[in-house]
């Protein structure tokens, strides 16, 4: 018997996680939590690491005991499952669980944005994505490369994008300003600790300078990385859904951010979303045992 529903939200800078009860029928959210990164592209054991130690802070901020695994089912959208070799890794490395169902963040953010409906989103966070779900079922994804390569507009890329105007700043080829001086700052003051925060920097490190840009919209240079951001974020939106009938959602920690910055008419289209990606995470592992009440566990 399951006695527990978890679904998971797992990023390159944070995992969320929920807990519903599945013993009485109502799947009501009885805890949450949030913990460190669980994107699959930081490694494998350290996902699970982070979605465990979430998991494990969730039961105990409701004051109960976690319970056996086995019975528990757990419902995963996490950064990197676009790489199949990462995805039957995590998925091999299940600890017990008695359902587990795997997807992207991209996929469950959608199944929350629009409640399980057809309908679009673009999700901006530390990388960027856009997913769709048409009437007749069928999906389709723009972007999602990652970072460097890809996820235009995500806070990643905004803060390459600004690393970058500060190296031309120090070198003499730019103009200072509040925001090179600000991400200077950040990174250590001088072009030796730059160089030396370049040499470790992480996606999680350059998604850390987006607030910086953000706060120095005002700034010249900002105000055009961010209307550069919009456009990506536009483009991706009209991608999807060209002739822009479904409802759009902008989602992410950075998609409301966002929002001022996008095309004309884009802004006044996208909607918030019904609910995030870990209420999605839940309604698609709810779903799948509803259709698969007795099949132990499934990778998507």
């Amino acid at each position: 018997m399951i006695d527990y529903l978890i679904g998971v939200d797992g990023g390159d800078c944070a995992t969320r996680v929920r807990i519903a009860a599945a013993k009485d029928g109502s799947r009501a959210t009885i805890a949450e939590a949030t913990g460190g990164p669980s994107g699959l592209g930081l490694g494998i054991d350290k996902a699970w690491n982070a979605v465990q130690s979430t998991v494990a802070a969730a039961f105990a901020a409701a004051g109960i005991a976690q319970p056996p695994l086995a019975r528990v089912a757990i419902g995963l959208g996490l950064a990197g499952v676009y790489n199949k070799q990462w995805a039957a890794n995590f998925v091999g490395a299940d600890p017990g669980y008695a359902a587990l169902v795997l997807e992207t963040d991209a996929f469950t953010t959608l199944m929350g944005a629009h409640g399980g409906a057809p309908g679009a989103i673009v999700a901006i966070g530390s990388g960027s994505v856009g997913k769709v779900l048409f009437p007749d079922g069928s999906r389709r994804i723009v972007g999602g490369w990652g970072f460097p390569a890809g996820d235009e507009a995500g806070g990643a890329w905004i803060g390459l994008r600004a690393i970058n105007h500060a190296q031309q700043v120090l070198d003499g080829r730019r103009e200072p300003g509040a925001l090179a001086d600000s991400v200077i700052a950040h990174c250590g003051g001088s072009r030796d600790a730059l160089q030396t925060w370049l040499g470790q920097a992480t996606q999680t490190d350059y998604a850390a300078l987006a607030p910086l840009v953000l706060d120095h919209a005002a700034d010249a240079v900002a105000r055009a990385i961010l209307l550069d951001a919009g456009q990506e974020a536009g483009n991706i939106a009209r991608t999807l859904d060209p002739d822009g009938t479904l409802p759009l959602a902008l989602c992410g920690g950075l998609g409301k951010a966002l929002r001022d910055y996008l095309p004309q008419g884009l802004s006044s289209r996208a909607g918030t979303p019904q609910g995030d990606a870990a209420a999605g995470a839940l309604r698609m592992l709810a779903l799948y045992l509803d259709i698969h009440p007795i099949e132990p566990r499934r990778a998507e």
